[in-house]
């Protein structure tokens, strides 16, 4: 059993965050399950790298002493399974918003797929979505978009590692992908639509590793809760 001095001192925590939970969500339910269990009024504890609430998986909570290495571990390499849809396209390029556009996908074959894959491998430009918590003038970029703004957005270097189609069921195609820091699944998705000549938006996305961490040794915030008790 941990002790209170154990969450003080720092512990890194592993979460697998469920569907439809935000992250900072993840965070709170892990605070206030540790200050109620050792009545603690105030302690340090923070989150690794944000998972969009339609994503699961691995989110690293650091409590204490270890919110210092969170730097450090949002650095980490990162990996995602998943899967997009083809033949449409949505303005936050996952199941955020509905469909906008649709285009063919007759033309696209297992081997375009494929073969589709390589041009994003290793170091490649990234336009992060319109509809992301990145700030540009002070202003979180989806809530431009929510008003209709138009921003232009820079697009920054991230690294692939490796893009693996492990699954073709059309119109969905799953994946699995090996990235650097900074890297958007869902702009991925985008553009991977877009080298098909048609359109692409992510439907489903779990992020199974960050470094040496695995999802497979993650609890569930009500599992953690429970183990607490």
């Amino acid at each position: 059993m941990k002790t209170k001095e154990d969450f003080l001192n720092g512990q890194i925590l592993l979460i697998d965050k469920p569907l439809e939970w935000s992250s900072f969500q993840a965070v709170n339910a892990l605070k206030w399950g540790i200050r109620k269990k050792f009545d603690l009024k105030k302690f340090k504890i923070g989150h690794a790298g944000t998972l969009d609430p339609l994503a699961t998986g691995l989110l690293i909570i650091c409590t204490g002493k270890f919110t210092k290495k969170i730097p450090e571990l949002q650095g980490q390499v990162k990996e995602y399974t998943g899967s997009f849809t083809l033949g449409a396209t949505t303005p936050s390029f996952d199941m955020e918003t509905e469909v906008d556009q649709t285009f063919p996908t007759d033309h696209i074959t297992e081997e375009l797929i494929q073969t589709a894959t390589k041009q994003f491998l290793g170091e490649i430009e990234q336009v992060p979505p319109v509809f992301s918590a990145l700030k540009k003038d002070g202003k979180r970029l989806y809530e431009f978009a929510r008003e209709g703004i138009e921003v232009e957005i820079k697009s920054r270097k991230i690294e692939i590692f490796e893009f693996e189609i492990t699954q073709i069921t059309m119109p969905k195609v799953h994946f699995r992908v090996v990235c650097s820091k900074g890297t958007y699944i869902r702009s991925l998705a985008h553009d991977f639509g877009k080298s098909l000549q048609s359109g692409a938006y992510l439907t489903a996305l779990r992020r199974t590793k960050i470094g040496d961490f695995n999802v497979i040794n993650a609890v569930t915030p009500m599992v953690f809760k429970e183990n607490l008790s």
